[in-house]
């Protein structure tokens, strides 16, 4: 059996330091899952863009409307209401 005298010690802190190595290796892999998800989508616009060259124009038209919308509603905190927005039905996919 090991004498525990013969052992080296370990700091004191060794607690703080792998927990700053955890926030650390936390932050990093949400940041490489923001990095993916952004990937993902610029493939998927992508291939959408150059499979169906229409689903362009309907996206800007789905941007204009939002704009409008957002120039009436204004900056709130929650999702403006379909009601409040003007040209809501010119919006909808069935008429895109």
């Amino acid at each position: 059996m090991t004498d525990l005298s013969s052992l080296p010690e370990l700091p004191l802190n060794i607690n703080d330091d792998v927990l700053e190595l955890n926030k650390d290796l936390e932050r990093i892999i949400e940041d490489v899952e923001n990095i993916s998800v952004q990937l993902t989508w610029m493939a998927y616009d992508l291939v959408a863009l150059r499979t169906s060259p229409e689903l362009g124009a309907a996206m800007e038209k789905l941007e204009e409307a939002y704009h409008k919308c957002f120039a009436v509603c204004g900056d709130q905190k929650q999702e403006p209401e379909m009601d409040m927005c003007p040209d809501s039905t010119a919006t909808t996919p069935t008429q895109m």
